[in-house]
């Protein structure tokens, strides 16, 4: 079938409506699932491995039957599904909710950050605060959009699902303290695999984002190729250096990672110039995706 009405349509939905009430949001469910085995499970890779298997399959399983549904419903429902797994409204009204209420209230901008990044937000300043935003929104690029997107137009529905599912599962259990260490190193090392190309691939879209938009594209190109793999994740530097490169500013989680140059202030006004930056590779991504559809049916 044709997956480009899918692709648009699930896009469409997701920027106009957003996220799916709570009790139909399948990435929702994907918690719950993980969170009721991470119980009955013990802490070990072997149990790492079945929870990953478990879960990607009770949620890829039912995508391969949509196939044989007609095109017409096939395109709706599946634009549907599709539009649950990628989160483009939510991203870009977060980080841009961030920095309304830093305007107003910086214990207000803490603590809406303190839902979108892990670190301790009570003590970071206005700068730290957009550093964070700008991190988040860049580094949810590929997690939250380019790469459900990747894997959709790979190997269709199911692949789109297939990766939230390890994402969803790197989110909650991919950490290094005594309790997920073993239990997680199997999603988190599949996770590592999956984002290899899509965050590859985003960041180098930011840095065509900033050519269209006029802004420090060189620079970006610059600071991608020297910092990106600065951060702990080997991926996430990808699109955050491109960013700190094409602002023009410096990125920093203190004591883990400092990406691009201090070369001008962060202020408000940046963060809107990386929602911009953002919404521009998107769209190049986007319109690269249909093309390569186009060509390779």
């Amino acid at each position: 079938m044709n997956e480009i009405p899918v692709l648009l349509l699930a896009v469409s939905i997701d920027i106009i409506i957003g996220e799916p009430p709570t009790i139909l949001h399948p990435v929702v469910h994907m918690g719950s699932i993980v969170a009721w085995m991470k119980g009955i499970l013990s802490k070990t890779r072997l149990s790492g491995i079945i929870m990953t298997l478990v879960v990607v399959s009770v949620f890829t399983a039912p995508t391969l039957l949509i196939g044989y549904l007609n095109e017409p419903l096939y395109t709706l429902i599946a634009a549907v599904l599709l539009s649950t797994v990628i989160s483009i409204r939510m991203l870009f009204t977060s980080a841009l909710d961030v920095g309304r209420s830093l305007d107003d209230s910086i214990d207000e901008a803490r603590e809406k950050l303190s839902y979108l990044v892990s670190r301790d937000t009570t003590t970071l300043t206005d700068e730290q605060i957009l550093s964070a935003t700008i991190e988040t929104l860049t580094e949810n690029l590929t997690d939250s959009v380019t790469a459900p997107l990747f894997y959709f137009i790979l190997l269709g529905l199911p692949g789109a699902f297939l990766y939230r599912v390890v994402n969803t599962l790197d989110a909650m259990v991919g950490y290094l303290d005594d309790e997920n260490r073993d239990l997680g190193w199997f999603p988190a090392r599949l996770d590592d695999i999956l984002n290899y190309i899509p965050s590859r691939v985003t960041g180098f879209m930011i840095v065509l984002a900033a050519f269209f938009l006029s802004m420090n594209w060189k620079n970006s190109l610059r600071v991608l190729l020297r910092d990106a793999r600065r951060t702990p994740s080997p991926n996430s530097g990808f699109t955050m250096a491109a960013a700190a490169g094409a602002l023009s500013v410096q990125l920093e989680k203190p004591g883990v990672y400092v990406l691009g140059d201090p070369r001008e202030f962060l202020s408000t006004e940046k963060l809107k110039d990386a929602l911009k930056l953002s919404s521009i590779s998107l769209v190049l991504f986007i319109v690269s995706a249909t093309g390569i559809m186009l060509v390779i049916p």
